[in-house]
This record gives C-alpha cells, sequence and structure tokens, in this order.
C-alpha cells in the first residue's frame, strides 16, 4: 500500500502545477475565458480574476505537495480541491453544455468524458495521497506513478494536437484507406450499387428476366451478366468507381445463359 501511495503526491503536484501555469501564463486566456463554463457560474467579467484564483490554490497544494514534511493534510486539501474540480465539470455539463472548461487554460472543447475522467482520475490519486506519508519510492510505485501521468495526459484533450493528431496522420499514411485495391478485394456490392444508379442498367432493366448469372473482371472493368429476353445482357462497370453514366451494356443475340 505504501509502494502504491509514495509517489502520488507528486503525480498530483506535477499535475496542479502544470494546470496553475497554463491559466496563468497563456496569452488567450483573457479572451477565451468568457467561453468557459466558470464564465457562467461568476460572471463573463469575473471570469479571467476567478481562474487566476484557482491557479493560485492549485499553486498552494502542489508546493504543500511537493514540500516536506509530508502530512495527511495535504493530500486531504488535493482531494477537496479535485471535489470541486469534479462538481465543477458536472455543472458546465449541465448549465453550459457547449462551454469549455478552462482547466488547463485556453480550450475550446465542451466538457465531455475525458475531462470527467481526468477528474475522477485525479480525485482517485489524491485520495491516495492522504495515507502517501514519509515513504520512498520504490520499483512499483514508480511505475504506478508513471501510469498514471501517461493516463492524465491522454485525458487531457488540450494536448491532442501534440500527440493523437500525429498518431491518427501516421496510421492514415500505414493503413492508406483511399489507395486503390486489387479488383479482387471489391465488394460485388459496390460495383452493383453503381450498376443500379447507371443509365445503362434503367434502358436495360425491363428487358431483364434474371439475377446476376456471372461476374468476372478484366480490364479495370467488371463485367455483370443477366438474362434478358431471347437475349444475354452484359454490363461493364468500372472497378474506379466514377460516375454511373461509365457503365455500359450490351445485349447479345443469343439464348439466355442457363
Amino acid at each position: 500500500m505504501h509502494g502504491i501511495a509514495a509517489p502520488q503526491p507528486y503525480v498530483i503536484a506535477l499535475f496542479l502545477l502544470w494546470a496553475a501555469l497554463m491559466k496563468l501564463l497563456s496569452r488567450r486566456m483573457r479572451a477565451q475565458a468568457g467561453q468557459t463554463a466558470l464564465a457562467r457560474l461568476v460572471g463573463a467579467a469575473r471570469a479571467v480574476p476567478a481562474l487566476r484564483l484557482v491557479a493560485v490554490l492549485e499553486l498552494a497544494v502542489a508546493a504543500a505537495l511537493l514540500l516536506p514534511p509530508a502530512s495527511p493534510l495535504e493530500g486531504t486539501a488535493a482531494t477537496v480541491l479535485s471535489a470541486g474540480f469534479l462538481l465543477y465539470l458536472t455543472y458546465g455539463r449541465l448549465a453550459a453544455p457547449a462551454s469549455s472548461c478552462g482547466c488547463l487554460g485556453t480550450h475550446a472543447r465542451p466538457v465531455n468524458w475525458r475531462g470527467f475522467g481526468r477528474a475522477g482520475l485525479l480525485l482517485a490519486v489524491s485520495v491516495a495521497a492522504i495515507w502517501a506519508g514519509p515513504y520512498p519510492l520504490d520499483a512499483t510505485g514508480v511505475v504506478v506513478g508513471l501510469a498514471e501521468a501517461a493516463a492524465l495526459l491522454a485525458l487531457s484533450a488540450e494536448l491532442d494536437r501534440h500527440w493523437l493528431t500525429p498518431l491518427r496522420r501516421l496510421l492514415v499514411r500505414l493503413r492508406r484507406p483511399l489507395a486503390v485495391v486489387a479488383p479482387e478485394k471489391i465488394p460485388l456490392e459496390v460495383s452493383l450499387r453503381l450498376l443500379y444508379l447507371s443509365p445503362a442498367y434503367c434502358s436495360a432493366s425491363a428487358r431483364l428476366t434474371s439475377d446476376v448469372q456471372d461476374v468476372w473482371d478484366e480490364d479495370g472493368l467488371r463485367f455483370v451478366v443477366y438474362a434478358a429476353r431471347e437475349r444475354t445482357a452484359v454490363f461493364a462497370v468500372p472497378l474506379s468507381g466514377g460516375e454511373p453514366s461509365a457503365v455500359r451494356v450490351a445485349l447479345i443475340e443469343e439464348p439466355a445463359l442457363a
């Protein structure tokens, strides 16, 4: 228990320090403070002073957690502050669902499940910090602390542009979702959807007397065969897609395929 509790003051203190500095040093805070849920709570004119006051409280709690001697009161103060964050997010979600929380300075996204997850994790870490005591860090504590810090960063939508957006771009490059696939990998349903929308199908549909009888791919085209009245209808559908007008049809004067 002590090994798990020992890193908690450092985790919560570093996060509070980060949050406070973002509120105090952000150049856009004054312009965007009115878009936060705090502006709805205290008024737009008081939003900036209120954010700065919260930043001062965060700095005070962070300093208490980092500086000796260790005391359960420090974890208790962090717990009260984290519980206040969770209540504030709940208020923001109910009273101003389109507003951001302003937890890490300027941020335009409204409160979502990630914000609640981060606040809940902060509350759990703060509660654990009450039992931290003057115990040294061990390997277990280091692993737990790093995992908690990574989770807090992953739950912070404010940082998405630094890691999540580049990761998504990398996945797009690797998966190449818009790359041309091999003809055998294009489902027949895709070709039939284009076929049914084509003028060629509309002009010949009254003659058709069967469902699809044969299909083959050749030279970038998918040939679809139907039985028609004393004829065989052969449609040529481009495998690359395109406009329905690109579909062609030929009515062959021969007995329909059995």
